[in-house]
């Protein structure tokens, strides 16, 4: 297998954070695409990605996946490891319905934002602006950060009991949160507890 991403990303973290949970980092040839240089908007790449975004996920006969949600549940039925995605139809369903949530109030807030209401990932990259809706989008990143507080007063995780990709898409919004210096609120104790303890798992922080 082959992945196409740009280490330090948020999503492509969120991937190899997969990877790493599930066993496979071992398996797998990283194909750095150098998004800042623009290389995911050559023809090559975007015959793999017409969506010219990282990661991708290359299988041997050739077929690409993107988007980190379906990257995932591939790899969570490739390898052996803890089932990111869920076990049961229930568990599925609530992971999923999290994982999105964490995607819309953290991750794509914050990418709004970053993209938006501020220099970004500069001119060459950046062809479009709308500074109001990127402030916007930060307000929504911290009304999400106070809305997952809430969730984690009575879970140890996103979806549950259980380490989940819910978790993972959340985590990587924090750190994009870090980059685009947006902070969590002092008064979110839950979620910064939580943040602290997912850093610790191997996948992480190895």
């Amino acid at each position: 297998m082959k992945i196409y991403d740009f280490e330090g990303f948020p999503n492509p973290a969120r991937v190899r954070i997969a990877l790493s949970e599930k066993g496979l980092a071992n398996q797998v040839e990283f194909v750095s695409i150098d998004v800042p240089k623009g290389e995911h908007k050559r023809p090559e790449f975007l015959a793999k990605n017409p969506s010219a975004a990282v990661p991708v996920l290359e299988l041997e006969d050739g077929t690409t996946i993107s988007e980190c949600t379906a990257i995932t549940e591939y790899l969570d039925h490739t390898g052996a490891g803890p089932k990111l995605t869920g076990e049961n139809a229930r568990e599925r369903a609530v992971i999923h319905m999290m994982q999105r949530r964490a995607e819309a109030s953290l991750l794509d807030a914050v990418g709004a934002y970053f993209h938006h209401a501020t220099p970004g990932l500069g001119p060459d990259v950046e062809d479009y602006q709308n500074k109001e809706w990127g402030e916007k989008q930060r307000e929504r990143a911290i009304q999400g950060m106070h809305y997952f507080d809430d969730v984690l007063a009575d879970r140890p995780y996103v979806a549950g009991d259980k380490f989940s990709m819910a978790d993972i898409t959340a985590f990587a919004g924090l750190g994009f949160a870090d980059f685009a210096e947006i902070d969590i609120p002092a008064d979110c104790r839950n979620l910064i507890a939580w943040r602290q303890r997912v850093a610790q798992r191997p996948s992480i922080s190895g």
